[in-house]
C-alpha cells in the first residue's frame, strides 16, 4: 500500500520532466525557425539549443522535422507544452462560465487575439517553407474549424443567436472572421494594435451573431 503514493509521485515527476523537455525543444525550435526559417533549421541545431540528445528530439517529435514543426505550432498556439486540452484551459473555462452572450463573445475575441499574436509569426514561417508542411497547415485549419463549433453551439443552446442564424451558420462566420489572414492584414498590413483587433472582432461577432439591442459599454477585458 505504501508503494502507491511513491509510484504516483514518480509517474507525475516523469510527466513533468517530459513536459519540460518538450517545452525546451519547442522553445529552441521556434527561436531558430523564426531566426533562420524552417529549411535552415536542423534537428541537430535544435537538439543542441535545447540541451538534449538528437535521439531525445526524435522521440519527442515523431515524424522527424515535420513533427518538430507540429510541436512548435501546437505549443505556440496553446501557450505551453502541458498536455491540457484547450477546453480545459482557464480562458475557455471563463468563456463557458460567462452567462452574458455579448460578454462571452468579448472574452472569446480576446482569447483569439492573444492566440493569433502568438501563432502568426510561426504560421508565416511554416507557410514559407517548401514542401511537406501543407498538410500541417491544412490540419490546423481543420482543427480550427471544429473549434469554432464551441462558441457557436454555446450561443445556440442559450437561444442567443439572432434570427436567421443557426449554429452551422454561426460557426462559419466565426471561422472566417478569426482566420490568421484577417488578423495579419489588420495588425501587420494596416498597423492595428492587438487591442484594436480584439475590439473589432468583438463588435463584428456581436453584430453578426446576436440580436440587435441598445448599445451598452462593456468593461475591457484585462
Amino acid at each position: 500500500m505504501t508503494d502507491k503514493p511513491k509510484r504516483r509521485y514518480e509517474s507525475e515527476l516523469r510527466r513533468e520532466q517530459s513536459d519540460g523537455t518538450r517545452q525546451r525543444i519547442a522553445d529552441a525550435a521556434r527561436e531558430l525557425m523564426l531566426a533562420r526559417g524552417y529549411a535552415d533549421t536542423t534537428m541537430g541545431d535544435v537538439a543542441a539549443a535545447a540541451g538534449v540528445a538528437v535521439q531525445t528530439l526524435y522521440a519527442a517529435c515523431p515524424g522527424g522535422k515535420a513533427g518538430l514543426a507540429k510541436l512548435v505550432y501546437d505549443t505556440t498556439l496553446a501557450g505551453d507544452a502541458a498536455p491540457v486540452a484547450m477546453s480545459e484551459r482557464p480562458a475557455v473555462a471563463a468563456i463557458i462560465a460567462e452567462p452574458d452572450p455579448a460578454r462571452k463573445l468579448q472574452l472569446y475575441a480576446r482569447m483569439v487575439a492573444t492566440m493569433a499574436e502568438r501563432i502568426a509569426p510561426v504560421h508565416a514561417v511554416l507557410r514559407a517553407a517548401a514542401g511537406g508542411l501543407g498538410s500541417l497547415l491544412q490540419e490546423s485549419e481543420a482543427q480550427r474549424r471544429i473549434g469554432t463549433r464551441g462558441p457557436a453551439d454555446m450561443l445556440a443552446a442559450a437561444g442567443a443567436l439572432r434570427p436567421g442564424v443557426d449554429a452551422d451558420h454561426a460557426a462559419d462566420i466565426i471561422f472566417a472572421l478569426t482566420s490568421i489572414e484577417v488578423f495579419e492584414r489588420l495588425t501587420t498590413t494596416c498597423g492595428w494594435s492587438i487591442d484594436d483587433y480584439a475590439g473589432w472582432l468583438t463588435s463584428t461577432l456581436t453584430d453578426a451573431l446576436l440580436p440587435h439591442r441598445p448599445v451598452r459599454h462593456m468593461q475591457p477585458v484585462d
